[in-house]
């Protein structure tokens, strides 16, 4: 059975930074593109960033570009998001998800993550 806990949320200020982690049971990363989406209250799910199992390449949502990281380490089982210069509108839940495809949508991904809380304050 696959799961994913993530870690590393918090309560900071506007301008700093946290680094999230997700750890993954099984050798689910040398097979799977690992996704990051965050949720906020009354909004849906979003897209933040995904990164591919095969060559290490990335894609961002572009309210997160140039501010965000993705990144894995294979022989952790564990994938990273590095965020920084964190703006009040990046308070969300952020989940880490697992998918076959290097996908932007949530229904691509078959496995999830319990969540994480940031919350950024002004």
């Amino acid at each position: 059975q696959v799961q994913l806990v993530e870690s590393g949320g918090g309560l900071v200020q506007a301008g700093g930074s946290l680094r999230l982690s997700c750890a993954a049971s099984g050798r689910i990363l040398r097979t799977y593109h690992m996704g990051w989406f965050r949720q906020a209250p009354g909004k849906e799910r979003e897209f933040v960033a995904v990164i591919s199992w095969s060559d290490g390449s990335s894609y961002y949502a572009d309210s997160v570009k140039g501010r965000f990281t993705i990144s894995r380490d294979n022989a952790k089982n564990t994938v990273y998001l590095q965020m920084n210069s964190l703006k009040p509108e990046d308070t969300a839940v952020y989940y880490c998800a697992a998918s076959k495809a290097v996908a932007v949508v949530a229904v691509a991904y078959d496995y999830w993550g319990q969540g994480t809380q940031v919350t950024v304050s002004s």
